[in-house]
């Protein structure tokens, strides 16, 4: 295992008990997310948001897939807690992706006025965005949230919960197995999602991609205890670059729409109107592609 991959994965063990190793997990991803909090304050550096709405939908993965033995009535709290962390990050998350990746890669391509207009608008946006991100990590909810949820992961207090037989045995056993029945239940479902898929169909293509995601995020997890995993994550990896590019294409068109608001400016509106068709385009390049990129990975499972 490489430092990249050592940073991003907790230390398992397949002996360990079950209990111990979502212990592991979440206390890897916790620390972390907040590792990234000084770097979320500013777009200086667009990885510190990018980062953290990153642990904070592993640490929710992570609650996901141990649910055999921790149940949902358990983990919901802190779901929540996680879910609206995330959701004070995805504004300026997409922000950043429309402004300094998308934006900065077309801004010589498009011959038309308005590409300073553009970005001038998506700026005045993202500082907001970063305003509600700031509000965030200063408020008292999200410090309770942290302390909190530290204490629940490092006492394990799920243990103590009003949990069945059938949960208090599962925290017991032995991780390999269970990760093992895990993984193929969750291999599964992605077949089946992506089995015949409409691809034109954006709520089908939607639900794949949050089946390949919860697939790789489970991999991820478990790959310490089974290092052929990472096979699974190579193949996963393409499918899942693509079907996120798709729906950043869905994002984008939303978001230069919102730009719009309130302007008459011929310039802006031919501008973002390329910018627009320019992203579709770009969509129908990618969903010809879809095919070959399902097929690899279905012939691997």
């Amino acid at each position: 295992m490489n430092a990249k991959q050592s940073k991003r994965q907790a230390i398992l063990d397949p002996e360990m008990e079950v209990s111990q190793a979502l212990s592991a997990i979440l206390a890897h991803h916790l620390a972390l997310m907040i590792s990234w909090e000084d770097k979320a304050r500013s777009w200086e550096n667009i990885e510190g948001v990018h980062q953290m709405r990153v642990h904070s939908r592993q640490l929710r993965a992570a609650l996901s897939a141990f649910r055999a033995a921790v149940p949902k009535s358990v983990s919901q709290p802190w779901r929540d807690e996680l879910g609206w962390v995330a959701s004070q990050l995805g504004a300026a998350r997409d922000l950043d992706v429309l402004i300094d990746e998308f934006l900065a890669s077309v801004c010589d391509k498009l011959p038309l006025n308005g590409a300073d207009t553009v970005r001038a608008r998506a700026e005045v946006k993202r500082a907001l965005a970063y305003e509600q991100v700031n509000t965030m990590l200063d408020s008292q909810r999200y410090a309770e949230f942290k302390q909190g949820f530290r204490v629940w992961i490092d006492q394990r207090l799920w243990e103590e919960a009003a949990l069945d037989d059938k949960h208090r045995t599962t925290l017991k056993r032995a991780l390999a197995p269970y990760a093992r029945r895990l993984i193929k239940r969750l291999k599964q479902r992605t077949i089946q999602a992506g089995t015949g898929v409409d691809t034109r169909d954006p709520e089908q293509m939607h639900w794949l991609r949050i089946q390949c995601k919860k697939l790789r995020y489970a991999a991820e997890f478990f790959t310490p205890v089974d290092p052929e995993l990472d096979e699974l994550i190579a193949y996963l990896k393409g499918l899942q670059t693509l079907l996120g590019e798709l729906n950043d294409a869905v994002v984008m068109r939303g978001l230069l729409n919102g730009l719009l608001e309130g302007t008459s400016d011929p310039d802006l509106l031919r501008y973002t109107g390329a910018l627009i068709g320019w992203r579709a385009y770009h969509g129908e390049a990618l969903l010809s592609d879809f095919g070959a990129y399902w097929r690899a990975f279905a012939a691997h499972i």
